[in-house]
């Protein structure tokens, strides 16, 4: 398992408090939701890809298609 980086993140109440009922939803934590939200996003923007070893990495540029 990869590690995993501690930050703290600062946001407004009622951000957190969405983030919070959909991640009840989803049956998920709250930390485990915003990183499965930012990942999703990172894949989207193709921010994300993923190495020969199937470890996740982050693309610091884009590619033109």
């Amino acid at each position: 398992m990869a590690d995993k980086k501690k930050f703290l993140l600062r946001i407004d109440d009622k951000i957190y408090a969405a983030l919070e009922k959909w991640a009840a939803d989803d049956l998920r934590s709250i930390n485990a939701q915003i990183e499965y939200l930012l990942k999703e996003a990172l894949k989207k923007n193709n921010r994300l890809k993923e190495t020969n070893d199937g470890d996740k990495t982050t693309n610091s540029m884009k590619t033109e298609e």
